[in-house]
């Protein structure tokens, strides 16, 4: 039974974005361990406080995260 943990800071993903997320890994998964394993496919997705993750010895928080992902360093 394959069982994928994910990690995120908390408050950054939508609970639609969370269950999308779900979905393509779980197709991920079977398309390489055979459609017969879907039923028993886990994936968790689980929230970090913002700031209780660190990069480099530095937090990072969910607005670093935000400007990230719009291109800003």
């Amino acid at each position: 039974m394959p069982l994928v943990q994910i990690k995120g800071i908390s408050g950054y993903l939508s609970l639609q974005q969370k269950q999308d997320i779900i979905s393509k890994v779980t197709d991920a998964i079977v398309s390489v361990e055979g459609e017969g394993l879907r039923p028993v496919t886990w994936v968790l997705i689980e929230d970090v406080a913002s700031g209780e993750w660190g990069v480099g010895g530095q937090p990072v928080t969910t607005d670093a995260i935000r400007s990230m992902s719009q291109g800003n360093p």
